[in-house]
């Protein structure tokens, strides 16, 4: 019976360890471009549409930006448990992005398509739609996140897919936000934004099924005994005690609330502290070019110095962003450079991010005896949702408390305080905690040795 699990255990690791080839890691990152684009859309314009467009106050839209996100982080937990409970011949992930794909698409149409009614019923449409979109993209992001730990457990290989997520994530990223405006601008009024996001679901639907035809699932596929259910309780009580998990997902908290400050509130200070709205795009470049670069030889440092200390270089880098945008808040120029400068920042998240959530699946697995990677995810994914809600909330908010009035050719000088605010000041704040979370993550040593251990217990 040893030599038969000896044998099983040497079957089982060259599997498991298959690094997908480059196509594979294209055809997932080329997934994740849909997906982005409609969320991109969102955290970066749909405040922007509700209170200049709609007419919806922004207090009102702070408070539905926390609240739906609250739910939708509540949500994510339950599709991880779906996720890991899910077995079909085309494994547990990957149907649910072709499942999801036309709901999701759908739902990013109607958000920018609030009909001319009364306030009650924008803000109550606001509601309705708003939470289809969030739960759709649950449905949809968590298995595809957990994907990623499904197709190897080679370290290096989900850093590179990671990588090429990465490339599509920053593609669909600065396509929207440099030329979303401008289109929509362009073709006029409150239907042009909704022209953009019929154009965006076409492609989401396209990229979806792609994706979905052209990947695989390795991890878990061969066993050599029925795996036992493991209770839910059972499985979030081990999740909170993998202390590396805790910490990414409070990195996850601060990170996307960043993102979405920086993206949200970034058109009103185009607009009405430098008097532009069309220099919106050259912040998404600039916010972009450290990444940009970094894609050349990103891959190369993370097999030489680890991606939590690649991490926590850059995160140190990006403190010095907000500080050059004080020396002087209406110039233009230094904006720009301390865009570049804050850039960095974005290096991890969108890079290999996902690749350090999924690292931590092993090491609870080492810990707790048990694997639950679509919970993982689906926690981490909460922690992105509840900063994504924190960041929108914040900024409905404090434009409310500064008095701002949506579509006002000036703003209250309370209102333009808030705006820098919201961006400079709080993304200070935010980024130095992103930098004391990472020195407080050290898993990349120890990743080696566990999973070592996991396969010799296999």
């Amino acid at each position: 019976m040893g030599v038969n699990n000896s044998q099983l255990n040497k079957e089982r690791k060259p599997f498991q360890q298959e690094t997908p080839g480059h196509m594979e890691m294209l055809n997932y990152g080329l997934g994740f471009f849909g997906i982005i684009l409609i969320w991109t859309m969102v955290g970066t314009f749909l405040t922007f549409y509700y209170t200049d467009f709609a007419g919806i106050s922004a207090g009102v839209v702070g408070t539905l930006m926390l609240v739906a996100r609250l739910l939708d982080g509540i949500t994510d937990i339950g599709m991880g448990s779906v996720v890991d409970r899910t077995k079909t011949k085309h494994g547990r992930a990957r149907p649910w992005i072709l499942w999801m794909g036309l709901p999701f698409a759908i739902s990013g149409i109607l958000l920018f398509a609030v009909p001319d009614i009364s306030m009650t019923g924008k803000i109550i449409y606001a509601y309705v739609t708003y939470i289809f979109l969030i739960l759709t993209y649950t449905a949809i992001s968590i298995p595809y996140k957990t994907l990623l730990g499904l197709m190897t457990q080679d370290q290096k290989g989900r850093s590179m897919i990671n990588i090429y997520t990465g490339v599509f994530t920053m593609l669909s990223t600065i396509l929207v936000m440099t030329l979303a405006e401008p289109i929509a601008s362009a073709i006029g009024g409150s239907f042009g934004w909704t022209a953009v996001s019929i154009g965006i679901a076409s492609i989401i639907i396209i990229t979806c099924a792609t994706s979905f035809r052209s990947t695989k699932e390795r991890v878990d596929v061969v066993t050599d005994k029925p795996k036992e259910r493991v209770p839910f309780k059972t499985e979030f009580k081990a999740l909170l005690t993998n202390k590396y998990w805790v910490i990414i997902t409070i990195y996850c908290v601060i990170a996307y609330t960043l993102n979405a400050l920086l993206s949200g509130a970034g058109i009103y200070y185009a607009t009405y502290v430098l008097g532009n709205s069309s220099y919106f795009s050259l912040f998404a470049l600039t916010l972009f070019v450290p990444t940009i670069i970094c894609f050349f030889f990103v891959g190369k440092l993370v097999g030489k110095y680890g991606k939590r200390n690649i991490a926590l270089y850059v995160s140190l880098v990006a403190i010095i962003g907000p500080l050059v945008k004080l020396i002087d808040p209406t110039n233009l120029t230094i904006y720009l450079l301390g865009n570049v400068i804050q850039g960095f920042g974005l290096i991890p998240i969108i890079t290999f991010l996902y690749a350090m959530i999924n690292d931590t699946t092993e090491y609870g697995q080492w810990k707790s005896g048990f694997r639950t990677a679509g919970l993982v995810n689906s926690a981490a994914s909460f922690g992105m949702k509840v900063g994504t809600g924190i960041g929108g909330a914040l900024i409905g908010w404090l434009l409310a408390f500064g008095g701002y009035v949506g579509s006002l050719a000036e703003q209250a000088a309370s209102a333009s305080q808030m705006i820098m605010v919201l961006n400079i000041h709080l993304p200070l704040l935010l980024t130095v905690l992103q930098a004391i979370l990472l020195w407080m993550y050290k898993l990349d040593k120890q990743y080696p040795t566990i999973l070592a251990e996991l396969q010799q217990k296999a």
